[in-house]
């Protein structure tokens, strides 16, 4: 998820509440200030000199002594004018790189270059407005996923193991879920339990997700154990289009359940995960062009189902170029 930070210098109440508001990572304010800015809400403070270096791009030696500098430590930067081809340099060389940004046309401009982008901007405004818009571009861009079709293998009880369910604190809508995997490369759409049924109530904002050992995918390609998730964590909520939006942990509830493990092929890609033996249970069956969900105990070897698949393997959640083999 790109970084979203307001200067406020000199300190302003009124914007630091819009900062806030607007779901701002974290304002930029003098030493001092920050005590201000802490009684209006909760919010990251960061001042220059203690918390980042910033730098201004006039030539490529600059941007060469900014790309060694961005390995290490998070460095914002500004240029004398406003050319793509020092931010295309600049991006293709550096990480950890907040581009200082006047209006929320910059802001998205930065954010596209390369189609990589700057890893955030540093929006210098007193304009209400602009901080709304900037505000928008970042925090509610989706993050695309590619959605593939998949075919069911095999289905089979495995006995009693530790289930997960991933309480959000927003509804899901019919279609969305998460994409969870027992290996990374590899993940199913787990339905949220959003459709009416005869057993229980909907509970719109609740993923079944699967064992304690499972991945789950979360935003900028990274995942996390269920077993690791906690009230406060970003999750990703994914539609049958692979369009993304996120949200966070609300309360996770982990009890014994009879499991069932489904497995399934893409391209030679093995994909499976273990997940409750129950009706309630769903994942998106792709039948006649359409994405329906199904409950795990009516699919059968054959069937279509909704997937998603990336190669490298994981290394704390990161993913990573190297020979890991899982099975």
């Amino acid at each position: 998820m790109k970084k979203f930070y307001i200067e406020i210098i000199p300190y302003d109440r009124n914007i630091a509440t819009v900062a806030l508001e607007s779901g701002a990572d974290a304002v930029v304010v003098k030493k001092g200030d920050s005590k201000k800015v802490k009684e209006i809400g909760l919010i990251q403070t960061i001042s220059e000199g203690e918390d980042f270096e910033r730098y201004r791009i006039k030539n490529k030696n600059d941007i060469c002594e900014i790309a060694k500098i961005s390995k290490n430590k998070t460095v914002i930067v500004s240029t004398t004018d406003w050319t793509i081809i020092p931010l295309e340099n600049l991006v293709a060389q550096a990480s950890n790189i907040i581009m200082e940004v006047k209006n929320s046309e910059e802001a998205k401009t930065a954010l596209q270059i390369l189609e990589k982008g700057v890893d955030g901007v540093l929006l210098k405004t007193y304009d209400l407005n602009e901080i709304k818009k900037t505000a928008k571009i970042i925090k509610e861009k989706p993050e695309k996923i590619k959605i593939v079709k998949a075919k069911i293998e095999s289905i089979r009880p495995i006995g009693m193991g530790d289930r997960v369910c991933i309480d959000t604190v927003a509804n899901m809508a019919i279609g969305e879920g998460m994409l969870i995997g027992n290996y990374s490369p590899g993940m199913f759409l787990v339905h949220s339990e959003s459709e009416e049924n005869p057993y229980v109530a909907a509970r719109p904002f609740r993923v079944n997700a699967g064992a304690v050992h499972a991945y789950v995918l979360t935003s900028g390609g990274k995942t996390k154990y269920l077993s690791e998730l906690k009230s406060g964590d970003e999750v990703l909520v994914v539609d049958t289009k692979g369009r993304s939006k996120i949200s966070y942990v609300g309360r996770v509830k982990i009890e014994k359940r009879h499991l069932l493990l489904v497995s399934a092929e893409y391209k030679d890609e093995e994909i499976s995960l273990v997940m409750q033996n129950a009706e309630t249970i769903k994942l998106l069956k792709y039948h006649d062009g359409k994405a329906i969900p199904t409950s795990v105990i009516k699919l059968k070897p054959g069937n279509g189902i909704l997937a998603y698949v990336q190669s490298a393997g994981r290394h704390f959640g990161m993913k990573i170029e190297e020979t890991i083999v899982e099975k």
